[in-house]
């Protein structure tokens, strides 16, 4: 072991730090009064290497010396195996000296003996020499920073003049002389070798000098500047990284400080315009090479980032003309009346002609809707909450003990431009239903009725171990939700009974199995991709970029704020179904439990078949008889769009489905019947079992998992076609 590493105060020994409690200290003391005896004497136990007897010999030395400090110095001064990089015995009792002297403050020179000042000026000396490391203890040895700044200030120019730009900022750093100091002429040659958290640290505590930091990061993201012409200007910078320095880097970089430091981000206007610029080539991105970003959302996130300025203009007009895409570019200039003559011939002649005509066609890709997951609840299944009525009407739903929920949030994207994202839906999906809290509405006035109430729902339904939250990335919403509210600032720590489906997404995908990495090549990514991996198809993201603040939301919003929380649910009740067929381990929950839940002790969450029994398994009648078990290959169904999910499920055993298309009637099911085993329609809105059932499930949903064929044939004949409202087709026909 190191002797720079040994831990421990020797002094709390019985005898071993008494200078005069044991003939080794009157040996310490008898050498001790030379101090270049008493190095002499530590060198042996040095090359040792025995770190507990080597600090309780230095620190009996340290007692038995007449003045330490003025011993420190002659010892330094007599040496030169400090002024090398890597260990030495000097650096070592330099710093055993500054514990010795925290641990026993002794009687000193006064601040401003003439003593003290003659300390200090020997102690410049050795500090032009000294590495890094020695700086900050021979600072709190002999006071530096009270000492004369003159010969400091000096020393500290000779070491940027040498080239020693990150010494001269440490030690500026540690005498506390930043405000004598030019921040620009300190902090440029830092910036040229990517020394940000250095640069940061210079600044810290000095509002003036932040506010220079900002000034000269923001000149340097000015359109047309060329950081080179910089680095020309300091030829002693060695080990350039100048590919991190440009526009949109540092542009982030001085948002950073923005946002850490609490500055006004009118301070950086050419940084703000970066990172909107960045913004517009991201969302140009999503919506003419991707093309999944709707045009309404596109449009509204454009105007929000342009507004009136020219330049932003000239950058967009610059990637409209860039695409290969002409109707589009037209549609795009239409919406955001940009001039026509700046356009290029192409798009201008579409544009004229998009005028003429009385409506714009249709996006392609907004009617792929049939490639997409669909939501497997009806419309009226989703419930808007932004007053303490609704609230008071759902609470006995959404606190349930014992069921499983599916929770997600959403915020207006910011695309980097400042500021932390504000929570402004957040979903909560139960068995049947999905429900959107309006948080912008229900979190204000902080510590008014309405905020109370939705907060302690929220902590209340988080914090209940027998209620299993699903989630997608967890912990960010949650830091997204305290943020916005802060009664909830703290609700991570109360999260208990969750599952971060992200953390089976992680183990599925360190399995290298072809099957899974289909969708990755394809482009899908995070809950998208999971969805697809279960449930056959990916989510549909056009809406996952648009304005959430906005109010009222959009139909498209809403029903897309609800899948995102309902496929959660799906996707579990396929994972606890078949967790072999996805490489992961019979007992998810408790194998895969997130890492939120484990920090606060969360219970432990109910294993799969559990789970699964208690969230979805719908009870078969005590009555009636069992019919008798038809192989899943038997049955062919023809579902209508409103059962889209049961349809994947229906697939995924082996079934022949057939699934009517968004408009087609719902009368197609009934002739698809004449030839087909099974037909399903789904209802508008699932009611409380009569007689025998007690779930409260719509039994056409509720029996897609252990055993389904048998379900299907024992509960469905015997349903009332009022009990579902469209049920009214023959369901078995065999």
């Amino acid at each position: 072991m190191d002797p720079a590493d040994a831990t421990g105060d020797p002094a709390a020994g019985d005898t071993a730090g008494d200078p005069t409690g044991s003939p080794a200290g009157s040996e310490g003391r008898s050498v001790g009064r030379d101090p270049l005896l008493f190095l002499q004497a530590l060198q042996t136990l040095w090359s040792t290497r025995e770190p507990r007897q080597l600090r309780e010999e230095a620190w009996r030395g340290f007692a038995a010396l007449d003045d330490p400090l003025t011993a420190l110095l002659d010892m330094l001064e007599s040496s030169r195996g400090w002024r090398r990089k890597g260990p030495s015995l000097e650096a070592w009792v330099t710093c055993e000296l500054q514990r010795w002297l925290q641990a026993r403050p002794l009687p000193g020179p006064a601040q401003c003996s003439s003593r003290l000042k003659q300390l200090q000026a020997r102690a410049v000396r050795v500090l032009a020499e000294s590495p890094p490391s020695l700086v900050e203890p021979l600072v709190s040895i002999f006071q530096m920073q009270d000492a004369d700044r003159s010969p400091l200030l000096t020393h500290i120019h000779r070491l940027y003049q040498e080239g020693k730009f990150k010494e001269a900022a440490m030690l500026g750093l540690k005498l506390r002389l930043q405000p004598e100091l030019s921040v620009e002429k300190m902090s440029t040659p830092l910036l040229l070798q990517d020394k940000v958290t250095l640069v940061e640290r210079y600044v810290a505590g000095f509002p003036d000098l932040q506010r220079r930091l900002l000034a000269l990061l923001d000149s340097w993201c000015q359109p047309g500047f060329d950081i080179r012409a910089v680095a020309r200007q300091h030829p002693q910078v060695t080990c350039l990284r100048l590919e991190r320095l440009s526009p949109r880097v540092l542009s982030r970089q001085a948002l950073s400080l923005v946002e850490r430091q609490g500055l006004d981000p009118a301070l950086c206007p050419n940084a703000v315009t970066q990172q909107r610029l960045a913004a517009l080539r991201y969302l140009y991105c999503k919506r003419f090479v991707e093309r999944s970003m709707s045009q309404e959302n596109w449009t509204d996130h454009v105007q929000g980032l342009v507004g009136q300025d020219e330049w932003l203009r000239e950058e967009l007009l610059r990637l409209l003309a860039s695409s290969d895409n002409e109707a589009m570019a037209a549609r795009c200039a239409l919406d955001l009346s940009l001039p026509e003559e700046r356009l290029p011939a192409a798009v201008a002649a579409e544009l004229r002609q998009l005028k003429l005509q009385e409506r714009t066609p249709e996006m392609p890709f907004e009617d792929r809707r049939v490639d997409y997951y669909q939501l497997p609840i009806a419309r009226e299944d989703i419930h808007f909450l932004a007053s303490w009525e609704d609230l008071a009407r759902h609470e006995e739903e959404l606190l349930r003990p014992g069921q499983v929920v599916g929770v997600d949030l959403e915020w207006r994207p910011s695309f980097g431009t400042g500021g932390r994202p504000q929570a402004s839906i957040m979903q909560v999906a139960v068995e049947g239903r999905v429900f959107l809290l309006d948080v912008p509405v229900l979190s204000r006035p902080a510590g008014g009725q309405v905020s109370q109430a939705f907060s302690r729902m929220v902590s209340q339904l988080l914090s209940d171990p027998s209620i299993t939250k699903l989630g997608y990335g967890m912990a960010g919403d949650l830091r997204s939700l305290g943020a916005s509210c802060p009664e909830l600032a703290h609700v991570e720590k109360q999260l208990r009974g969750s599952l971060d489906l992200l953390q089976v997404h992680r183990q599925m995908r360190a399995v290298d199995k072809p099957a899974l990495g289909r969708g990755e090549a394809r482009g899908l990514r995070g809950l998208s991709l999971l969805v697809q991996q279960v449930l056959g198809k990916p989510l549909d993201k056009s809406q996952q970029l648009s304005n959430w603040d906005r109010r009222p939301l959009s139909e498209g919003q809403l029903v897309y704020a609800a899948a995102d929380a309902y496929c959660l649910l799906g996707v579990y009740q396929a994972l606890c179904r078949e967790p072999a067929s996805f490489s992961l381990p019979e007992d998810l929950a408790r194998s895969l439990r997130p890492g939120c839940s484990e920090r606060s002790g969360a219970q432990e969450l109910p294993g799969l078949q559990e789970a699964s029994a208690l969230a979805w398994q719908v009870p078969v009648a005590e009555n009636e008889d069992a019919a008798p078990e038809v192989p899943a290959r038997a049955f062919r169904v023809v579902c209508d769009n409103m059962l889209q999910g049961l349809a994947r499920s229906l697939r995924c055993v082996g079934a022949d489905v057939l699934v009517l298309g968004a408009g087609e009637d719902h009368r197609r099911a009934a002739e698809c019947c004449a030839t087909t085993t099974t037909a399903v329609r789904g209802c508008r809105r699932c009611r409380p079992c009569p007689g025998p059932w007690r779930s409260g499930l719509c039994p056409h949903r509720g029996s897609v998992l252990d055993g389904w064929p048998r379900a299907l044939g024992a509960c469905f004949p015997g349903s009332s076609s009022s009990w579902c409202v469209r049920a009214s087709l023959p369901l078995v026909s065999q």
